[in-house]
């Protein structure tokens, strides 16, 4: 048996890209909001506002989030070359994206059933110490949202399956990211609200304001954390997202010489802004596999490309071809 150079048919399979400056900025908002929680835990007793409390009991479980967008940061990177995934890593992030999805979810929960109790069991508020613990929390959710947004990576991207709900184009190839960063976003949002709540329960001793406040907050996570499981469960359950045109572009640069047809087509994602697919194609007059693949290597977010050609007539003959367009 004589052995060959397979060096030209083999690549690796490391599509999760490079998240190292964001890896190290969701440190640095764990360690600011796990101090701002804490604060605003104890205030929010101390003071009895419902609005500050539920906004450091949310905060507690962003930190938990935060923890889960840094360890799938951890498990991707030490991972980016072992074999046993098959298509790589990538998936990674988006598992803990959805993670923090379910987890803000439960967050809106808690902050419903907390304001609505509260709504019919009032406490005397502290309003002054409240509202300037609530106005330290927004500056410091302000710090963590700059620290998230501007995260350098895949800058360079483009691609065909960008979101309308996303806040940032880093966050259109970092799901975990944006994950972060919405669970920042709330944070902001509901320190918003009991700023409002609490100053109008000050000036004009509207009480009932800061659980209303509560409530309100609540619906607007629950609105985000549904949008965020929606996106996440796309690519966890490998469905071609509805606002990608890849089907369309591979089937008209295949069947456009109008001999070839395909006859099975498969696409899903399997990192940030990177997809697979695998065509499966029948011709009267099969051309090479390059013929095939080379037209689809316009697409820089397609970087794992398997052909199965068959011939339609005579004895059938079979050509796979697997290609990563990856430089």
């Amino acid at each position: 048996m004589h052995t060959i150079n397979q060096s030209r048919w083999q690549h690796n399979h490391n599509f999760a890209g490079d998240f190292g400056a964001a890896e190290k900025n969701t440190r640095r908002v764990i360690l600011l909001a796990s101090v701002m929680m804490a604060v605003e835990i104890v205030a929010g007793l101390k003071f009895h506002s419902m609005a500050l409390f539920a906004d450091g009991c949310h905060m507690s479980t962003h930190v938990a989030a935060f923890l889960i967008t840094a360890w799938a940061y951890t498990v991707t990177r030490k991972n980016a070359g072992n074999r046993l995934y098959s298509f790589g890593a990538g998936k990674v992030g988006v598992l803990g994206g959805y993670t923090s999805a379910v987890v803000l979810a439960g967050i809106a929960l808690f902050m419903l059933v907390e304001s609505v109790k509260r709504l019919f069991q009032p406490l005397v508020i502290h309003y002054n110490e409240a509202i300037g613990i609530a106005a330290v929390g927004l500056v410091v959710n302000l710090v963590s949202a700059f620290l998230l947004k501007d995260s350098p990576h895949h800058r360079h991207g483009h691609g065909h399956a960008s979101h309308p709900e996303q806040h940032s184009h880093s966050h259109k190839h970092d799901i975990n990211l944006k994950a972060a960063y919405i669970h920042v976003l709330a944070d902001a949002a509901t320190s918003v609200l009991a700023i409002i709540a609490l100053t109008a329960g000050k000036l004009w001793g509207a009480a009932w304001l800061d659980p209303v406040m509560g409530i309100v907050g609540s619906a607007v996570i629950a609105q985000w954390a549904c949008g965020l499981i929606r996106q996440t469960q796309i690519i966890l359950l490998d469905k071609e997202p509805e606002d990608s045109d890849l089907n369309r572009a591979i089937r008209k640069s295949i069947e456009s010489d109008g001999d070839s047809v395909i006859t099975d087509l498969h696409i899903w994602q399997v990192g940030s802004n990177k997809f697979a697919t695998i065509v499966s194609l029948v011709a009267r007059h099969p051309k090479s596999p390059e013929d095939y693949k080379a037209p689809l290597q316009e697409h820089e977010e397609l970087v794992h490309v398997t052909v199965e050609i068959h011939q339609c007539e005579g004895e059938e003959k079979t050509s796979i071809v697997t290609s990563n367009f990856l430089n």
